[in-house]
């Protein structure tokens, strides 16, 4: 039985991205109905105006999700939720985005999932009880740890050189990374700041050191 729609997948009302998306499959309009697998019978007579780029109208969300699958790339997200933080739901919209291969959670297992914007049906999630059960697995996984904090000892994102298969480690709103992913990263780094605060929103930074590794490693080529 297919889920009922989430509260911001579907484009409902009369603002915030009411409109967007496609209406029903017209076959005099748009050809032939598609007979491919991976689009959703009922996409295709009711429309589809799920927030997903034009490239997966019509598709399954499990067609979506293998398709995704073959793209990913080696980069891990890990984020700290000791304090149930607020940002977890953006880190894994950006994530998403940037076809992440896994965000990690470690500590609380639950977190508000309405800034994830229903990206959390198509990235894949994985909680981790402590840091070092995050690290244990970082280890296994032939991953470098990089931990994302503005601390004495850290080095420019801006200048730093992001492994490829790489973990980033983001610490709460707040207290930042713990000591246990301090001192177990291989890596740790800062971003730049000329303002008065003394910190960027955690899903910002996360968003920024992303898109860094993005810069980096990513094949442009493949973008949508």
């Amino acid at each position: 039985m297919r889920e009922e729609p989430g509260p911001t997948e579907w484009a409902t009302g009369s603002g915030g991205g009411a409109g967007t998306g496609v209406g029903p499959w017209v076959d005099e309009h748009d050809g032939p109905t598609p007979v491919d697998p991976r689009y959703d019978p009922e996409l295709l007579r009711d429309g589809d105006t799920r927030n997903v780029v034009d490239a997966y109208r019509y598709w399954s969300r499990e067609a979506i999700i293998a398709d995704i699958d073959t793209r990913r790339h080696p980069l891990h997200i890990a984020i700290e939720n000791f304090g149930n933080d607020a940002n977890i739901g953006g880190v894994v919209r950006t994530a998403n985005a940037f076809a992440v291969d896994t965000v990690h959670i470690v500590g609380r297992r639950r977190w508000n999932r309405r800034g994830a914007m229903v990206t959390d049906r198509y990235q894949r999630l994985r909680h981790h009880d402590s840091t070092a059960e995050l690290l244990a697995f970082a280890a296994g996984a032939g991953l470098s740890v990089v931990a994302v904090d503005n601390v004495p000892g850290s080095v420019r994102l801006e200048t730093a050189e992001l492994p490829r298969n790489a973990l980033l480690i983001f610490g709460q709103e707040g207290p930042g990374i713990t000591d246990d992913a301090r001192a177990g990263a291989d890596l740790l780094v800062s971003i730049a700041q000329f303002g008065s605060t003394r910190s960027i929103n955690a899903s910002v930074a996360a968003g920024i050191a992303m898109h860094a590794w993005i810069r980096r490693h990513a094949e442009l080529a493949h973008a949508w």
